[in-house]
């Protein structure tokens, strides 16, 4: 897991399992899968160089050859050229859909929602659904508050790299694709 990832995981009072869901309990630390990380050699996809593992993600982030090459994957995927940021809808900040105050992240309309609403049973519109592209902006949840802690223990965004349109057998290929070519 990489670290945004796993620290979703790790938000809620009760921890949870990033693959299943399943509650975590505390446990040691896999010391065996930290030396391997340590001693393993890697070479970065886009400027060759070699490094051990626990190196790349900080090399990652500075290497524009690697970001070149991970847009080159996210364009492969793309179903359309990339639109004006203009007509994206709004993923990061959400309207309360019983009070109407804005500005909330999805965290936070979830924190909100809780302290303020949590007795309300009024039927209403996610506004986090709404804003996807698979989201129905008139469908109501018979029980919101339940829905926002089930469907929203952790952001979209963090699982979602490039563009919310593209196509999943496409991106499916070219994972595939890319994995034999990378070895």
């Amino acid at each position: 897991f990489c670290t945004p990832c796993l620290q979703e995981c790790l938000k809620p009072k009760k921890p949870v399992c990033g693959v299943c869901r399943s509650t975590l309990s505390a446990g040691t630390r896999a010391l065996d899968l930290e030396k391997q990380i340590e001693t393993t050699e890697t070479t970065c996809n886009g400027c060759n160089k070699k490094m051990f593992l626990s190196k790349m993600r900080s090399h990652a982030a500075s290497c524009s050859k690697y970001q070149n090459y991970i847009m080159e994957g996210v364009k492969a995927v793309t179903k359309e050229p990339l639109h004006n940021t203009r007509s994206f809808p709004n993923r990061f900040t959400f309207p309360c859909p019983y009070c109407s105050e804005k500005n909330f992240d999805q965290e936070g309309l979830v924190e909100h929602c809780k302290a303020l609403h949590s007795m309300d049973a009024k039927q209403v519109v996610c506004p986090i659904c709404a804003s996807m592209p698979w989201g129905d902006p008139n469908y109501r949840s018979a029980n919101f508050m339940e829905h926002l802690q089930r469907r929203h223990r952790f952001s979209y965004d963090t699982f979602v790299v490039g563009d919310y349109d593209a196509d999943e057998d496409d991106m499916m290929a070219q994972v595939l694709m890319r994995s034999l070519r990378d070895k």
